[in-house]
């Protein structure tokens, strides 16, 4: 792994300890969120608000999550080690590797050439096993499903068919689900073959979930 500074492990405990001021209380999740350094996804000018609790831009016009939407989205998933998690839109990298460091199996889609190689290549350089797909989300990865969760980090409207349908009976999976001004966190927790139960969890606002692919060539690994 990395080696980081004493300065930057210190601003992580604070941010940790203020997510479990704001309501945060899984300590798996604040765990591995402790022992990712959030600093190294972003880029050099937002280096000093690494561990503020806000998203802040980074390349190709996305952002990378506030840290309480990730813990939010990680505690929805209720994933084990070993699970398998399918991610739409790896964008920074930061949520793959909080769930990597959780011990899941995780396979991330980027319709973003740019993204995609700087994930690619920060999360293996940082010792993470993860498997990365250039793609389109709406699709999924369906010849490796089925998934014990879906994690979608963009908005939209309306949860493709496809992705519910990658999912394994009695898995989950977690959206932004609205507009482009505002979205609400639903969780969509699969109980049979065409039965799935239907939850809200707060507020939240996201970039919007696009089709295609950007400057690249589908299933590229």
């Amino acid at each position: 792994m990395i080696e980081e500074s004493f300065e930057a492990r210190g601003k992580r405990k604070k941010l940790i300890d203020e997510l479990r001021g704001k309501g945060i209380s899984d300590e798996k999740v604040l765990e591995a969120m402790n022992r990712v350094p959030r600093h190294l996804f972003m880029d050099d000018a937002f280096l000093k608000h690494a561990y503020q609790d806000k998203a802040f831009p980074i390349s190709s016009g996305q952002t990378i999550s506030q840290p309480y939407t990730v813990a939010v989205q990680t505690i929805l998933l209720n994933v084990g080690k070993r699970d398998k998690v399918l991610e739409i839109g790896t964008g920074s990298g930061y949520q793959a590797a909080v769930l990597a460091e959780m011990g899941v199996k995780v396979f991330t889609i980027e319709r973003q050439r740019e993204l995609y190689r700087k994930a690619q290549t920060l999360l293996t350089s940082m010792g993470y096993r993860i498997h990365f797909f250039l793609g389109d989300g709406y699709e999924g990865q369906p010849q490796y499903g089925p998934y014990d969760g879906i994690i979608i980090t963009a908005a939209t409207a309306e949860v493709p068919e496809k992705l519910l349908k990658q999912l394994c009976i009695g898995g989950r999976l977690v959206v932004p689900k609205g507009g482009r001004d505002s979205q609400v966190m639903t969780l969509y927790s699969r109980r049979g073959e065409d039965d799935y139960e239907i939850t809200t969890h707060g507020f939240f606002v996201f970039v919007p979930m696009l089709k295609g692919i950007v400057n690249g060539r589908e299933n590229e690994q």
